[in-house]
C-alpha cells in the first residue's frame, strides 16, 4: 500500500478526535473511546493486525492510563485538601495588598503563581486556580481566563512534576536504547531513559526560557489593547521592567533545575524561588511604573467580558491560618520530591525498590506493563501530604470526607478519557507487529510529511505538539500520540532527533492555551458560558507567537548548534 494512504489511514482517528471535540463540541469522554476504535479497526482491518494484539494494546494502554490516573488523582486530593482545610483560601488572601496595578498582579498570579501550581499538579490545576483569583482582584471574566490560559504555557512541558517528559516519552525508549546500544554513550551524551529524560528537559527549557522573558510582557500588552478603556498596546509595554525581573526570577532557577536536578522540578521550582524574590520587589516598588493601570469603571465594560458571576462582589478570601501554615504542604511537596529524586541519596533506590506489572499480556510478547507505586509522584509526595495536611491544618473527619469525596467524584471524566487515549497511543505504537510488514502508523505519518517538508521541519514540529494537546487536553498525551512520529520524521530527514523531540515537548505545553478542555473548565471556573470560540480565536494569537520564535530556535539547534548528534 503507497505510504501516503497508510499515512491518511493512520491519522484517521486523530481526525476523528478532532472532528468530535472541536466540530462537534464532544467532549473527550465521548470522542475518545470512538478515536480509539477508529484506530482498532485501522489495526486490524489495513495494518492486519491479530485481534489479540489490538487487545493486548488496549490493555497495556488502560494499564500505563493508571500511572498518569493516579497523579491527576494525588493533585485533586491535594487541591480540595487545601480548600477544605482553608489553606487555599489563605493562599490566596496573601495575594491581596501586593499592588493595584492589574499588569503587575498578572505577572505575579498568573506567570509566577500559575508555574508553580503547574509544576505541583498541573492538569488543567493553574488555570482554574488563577481565573477566580484574579476575578476576585477585580478583573473582567474573560480578561482573567485569557491571561490564565496564555501565561499556562512555559512551565506546561515539567508540568506535575515532568510527567509530559518522563511519561510522555515512554514510548521512545526501545528507539532511545537502540541508538545508546549502536552509537553508545559517548556518542549519544546520556547512556540511558533517565539521561534521556533530562537530556529533552534541558533543550525544552532553554526553548521555554526565551519565551518567557517575551511572554509575559506580550500578555500584559495584549490585556491592556484588548481590555484598557484606551485600548493600548503602550500601556501594557510600561510594566517591561517588572517583567523582565520577574522572568529572570523565574528563569534562573527554571533552568539550573533542568540542567542540574532533572526534568521532574524545573516549573516547581522556578515557581517556589521566583514567587518569594518577585512578591518581595512588588511590595517594595521595584521596577514598577509610577502610575498603577486598572480597566476602568465596571459601568463602562462590555457585556460579553462578565459572566455568571459577578466581578470582585462574589468571591471574598479571608486567612484562616498563618501563611507559613497554608504552604506547608506545597514546601512539603517540594522537600519530599527532591529527596527521592535526587541520585546521590539512597531513597531514590528505596520508592523504586517496589514494583508492579505485567509481561506478555494475553501471551503477546513484547507488549508489558510496570508500575513503580512509590516512585509515582501522585502517592508520594501528593497523596503523602495529603494525608499529613489533614494534621498539620487541623481538619475536621467532616472535611476531610468532603475534600477526598470531591476527589473522587471529580476522577470519572479524566478516566474515561485518559484510558482510551493512552490505549489508542498503545495501539498506534504496536501497529509495527503487523503481517503486511507495513510501517507503524506513526512511522508512516513520519514518512509522509517528511516527503513534503524536507529539511524545513523544526519550523513545523512545535506545531505538531499544539495540535496533540488541542486534540486530548494534555501535553502528556500529546507526547504519547507524536514523540514516535517527530523521532521517526527527523530519523527520516537526518535532523537531531533530541532538539526535534524537545520541540515535540514545547509545543504540547504551548498547546494548552488552546486546548478546548482547559478553555471550557477555565471559563466554568468564572462564569462564563458560550464564550469558548472567543477565548480560542484570540489563545490563537500567542500560540502563533510562540510558534514561530521556537520554531526558528528550533532550526538554529537543528543545523547550526546540533547538526546530526543522536
Amino acid at each position: 500500500m503507497p505510504i501516503g494512504l497508510l499515512a491518511a489511514f493512520a491519522f484517521l482517528p486523530i481526525l476523528v478526535a478532532l472532528v468530535l471535540m472541536v466540530g462537534f463540541r464532544w467532549p473527550a469522554t465521548r470522542a475518545m473511546p470512538l478515536a480509539w476504535l477508529v484506530a482498532a479497526a485501522a489495526g486490524v482491518f489495513v495494518w492486519k493486525m491479530d485481534v489479540v494484539v489490538v487487545a493486548a494494546s488496549t490493555l497495556q494502554g488502560f494499564a500505563s492510563a493508571v500511572t498518569v490516573l493516579l497523579i491527576v488523582f494525588g493533585a485533586l486530593m491535594i487541591l480540595y485538601t487545601l480548600s477544605e482545610s482553608g489553606g487555599m483560601e489563605t493562599i490566596n488572601h496573601g495575594f491581596h495588598g501586593i499592588s493595584r496595578d492589574r499588569r503587575v498582579q498578572v505577572i505575579i498570579i498568573a506567570f509566577i503563581f500559575e508555574a508553580f501550581l503547574e509544576g505541583a499538579a498541573g492538569f488543567g490545576t493553574p488555570a482554574a486556580i488563577a481565573g477566580p483569583l484574579l476575578m476576585s482582584l477585580g478583573f473582567p471574566a474573560l480578561a482573567a481566563v485569557l491571561v490564565a490560559l496564555i501565561l499556562n504555557s512555559v512551565p506546561v512541558t515539567f508540568g506535575a512534576v515532568g510527567t509530559p517528559i518522563w511519561f510522555g516519552l515512554k514510548n521512545l525508549s526501545h528507539k532511545v536504547e537502540g541508538a545508546i546500544a549502536q552509537a553508545g554513550p559517548a556518542g549519544i551524551g546520556f547512556s540511558d531513559m533517565d539521561g534521556f529524560y533530562m537530556f529533552i528537559g534541558k533543550w525544552a527549557s532553554v526553548f521555554h526560557s526565551v519565551m518567557a522573558f517575551i511572554l509575559p510582557i506580550f500578555v500584559v500588552c495584549f490585556m491592556t489593547r484588548l481590555f484598557g478603556q484606551n485600548r493600548s498596546w503602550k500601556e501594557g509595554l510600561a510594566v517591561w521592567k517588572f517583567s523582565l525581573f520577574a522572568s529572570a526570577a523565574f528563569v534562573i532557577p527554571y533552568l539550573g533545575s533542568a540542567f542540574f536536578i532533572g526534568e521532574e522540578f524545573p516549573a516547581l521550582i522556578g515557581g517556589l524561588v521566583g514567587l518569594p524574590i518577585v512578591l518581595y520587589a512588588a511590595k517594595n516598588s521595584w521596577f514598577l511604573p509610577e502610575q498603577a493601570w486598572d480597566f476602568g469603571p465596571q459601568s463602562e465594560w462590555e457585556a460579553e467580558w462578565t459572566g455568571e458571576i459577578a466581578t470582585e462582589t462574589d468571591i471574598s478570601f479571608k486567612p484562616q491560618m498563618s501563611q507559613v501554615r497554608a504552604w506547608m504542604p506545597y514546601v512539603l511537596i517540594g522537600l519530599i520530591l527532591v529527596l527521592t529524586r535526587v541520585q546521590f541519596l539512597p531513597l531514590v533506590d528505596w520508592v523504586k525498590a517496589w514494583s508492579i506489572g505485567a509481561s506478555g499480556i494475553l501471551g503477546q510478547s513484547g507488549i508489558d506493563y510496570a508500575l513503580q507505586p512509590l516512585y509515582n509522584p501522585g502517592v508520594v509526595p501528593f497523596i503523602l501530604v495529603a494525608v499529613l495536611t489533614v494534621f498539620l491544618h487541623g481538619m475536621s473527619a467532616g472535611k476531610v470526607k468532603k475534600a477526598w469525596g470531591q476527589a473522587f467524584k471529580r476522577m470519572k471524566n479524566p478516566t474515561i478519557a485518559l484510558l482510551f487515549a493512552v490505549a489508542l497511543v498503545q495501539i498506534f505504537k504496536n501497529s509495527s507487529m503487523n503481517p503486511m510488514e507495513y510501517a507503524s502508523m506513526p512511522l508512516s505519518m513520519a514518512q509522509a510529511v517528511a516527503a513534503v517538508t524536507g529539511g524545513s521541519w523544526p519550523l513545523f514540529a512545535s506545531f505538531i505538539g499544539a495540535l496533540g494537546s488541542f486534540i486530548t487536553g494534555s501535553n502528556t498525551v500529546s507526547d504519547l500520540l507524536f514523540a514516535e512520529f517527530q523521532y521517526d520524521i527527523a530519523t527520516a530527514l537526518e535532523l537531531p532527533r533530541q532538539i526535534i523531540v524537545a520541540l515535540q515537548a514545547v509545543g504540547g505545553a504551548m498547546g494548552n492555551m488552546v486546548c478546548i478542555h482547559n478553555i471550557v473548565a477555565a471559563s466554568a471556573t468564572v462564569g462564563l458560558v458560550g464564550m469558548e470560540g472567543v477565548i480560542l480565536k484570540r489563545n490563537v494569537i500567542p500560540l502563533l507567537l510562540y510558534g514561530v520564535v521556537v520554531g526558528i530556535m528550533g532550526m538554529v539547534f537543528a543545523y547550526i548548534i546540533f547538526p546530526g548528534v543522536f
